[in-house]
């Protein structure tokens, strides 16, 4: 498939008409987004995909965030896309395994962590010497990690005996990791605009002393801040996607841990704005704040972003 006349933007909408059918069938929600084709976009025509790049995924991982999707959409794609032509990567694409990723550990090490959904996951990508191998969670023993997310815990695997369904090689590895660090800034810049939304929708509808709280200055400036971190976010990772003035890849790591840092911004401000609803199990933004904080902690952004300013000191 040319993707000469299509724009990323048009998938948006096929995107969340997908996801909320997912919800609406939580016991159903792979099928779903699986015969809705969100996994296959950047997966090659020869292996059943449409062929199209990995930023034809990014409206698909950034509406995910968005509507707050319990589901692993990012490794699902991430892992369809780089096993494809394998049995594996024909299950991934179809829907008939669940795909997580391992952030911490290795074979070697004997275990993983750091893996999102991995209680509920079929197959789990670990580090393995310089690249990596996707492993049957079926044949490993996981326990969960309710940390920062009781209802959708992460997982910890002990690896002794893990069989092997495939690996990629150093190349392939780091084009996967280059493609999880973009759709998890689409992602969490997702959360931060539904967050944005659910605010404005909010605060335009909560009367106080006659008038709607948005008609307030003090909160017109919070949602026109949130608003404005929101789209340089975004803004930064279409730069992030486009090559530089010498036909080269850029660094996609900044687009990442600025959408982090904004979104823990919106979320926590959201909250905020929602008053004491803010702070109850009821109100749906904590699971945008849990999603956000997973992922931080999963890819360890602290230690990416000293990283970058080190770079950024150094090249001065």
């Amino acid at each position: 498939m040319s993707d000469d006349s299509l724009s990323p933007e048009e998938f948006a909408e096929a995107a969340g008409a997908a996801i909320l059918d997912a919800q609406s069938r939580p016991e159903e929600t792979r099928d779903v987004l699986a015969e809705a084709g969100l996994f296959s976009v950047s997966v090659a025509e020869d292996h059943g995909g449409m062929g199209l790049g990995i930023e034809f995924s990014v409206p698909v991982a950034q509406t995910a965030g968005e509507k707050q999707l319990r589901f692993p959409v990012v490794e699902q794609i991430v892992l369809a896309r780089a096993f494809a032509g394998t049995e594996a990567g024909e299950a991934l694409l179809g829907g008939a395994l669940t795909g997580t990723i391992a952030f911490a550990g290795s074979l070697e090490a004997g275990f993983a962590a750091r893996a999102a959904f991995a209680t509920t996951a079929d197959v789990m990508l670990v580090a393995d010497g310089d690249g990596a191998a996707l492993i049957d969670l079926g044949s490993v023993t996981v326990e969960a990690d309710a940390t920062l997310d009781p209802e959708a815990p992460s997982g910890f695997a002990r690896l002794e005996g893990a069989k092997v369904l495939a690996r990629l090689d150093a190349a392939a590895y780091a084009g996967l990791k280059r493609d999880v660090t973009i759709l998890f800034a689409a992602f969490v810049n997702g959360a931060a605009e539904g967050a944005l939304n659910r605010s404005a929708d909010y605060l335009a509808q909560r009367v106080q002393f006659g008038r709607p709280l948005s008609a307030k200055q003090a909160v017109r400036h919070h949602l026109a801040r949130m608003k404005l971190g929101t789209e340089v976010a975004i803004a930064r990772l279409r730069r992030a996607l486009l090559d530089n003035e010498f036909a080269e890849s850029r660094a996609v790591e900044t687009a990442l841990t600025g959408a982090l840092s904004n979104a823990v911004f919106v979320v926590e401000k959201a909250i905020h704005l929602h008053g004491g609803m803010g702070f109850t199990e009821e109100l749906p933004l904590h699971y945008s704040l849990r999603d956000v904080r997973k992922i931080e902690t999963a890819l360890q952004a602290g230690a990416q972003t000293r990283a970058i300013g080190r770079a950024f000191i150094d090249a001065a």
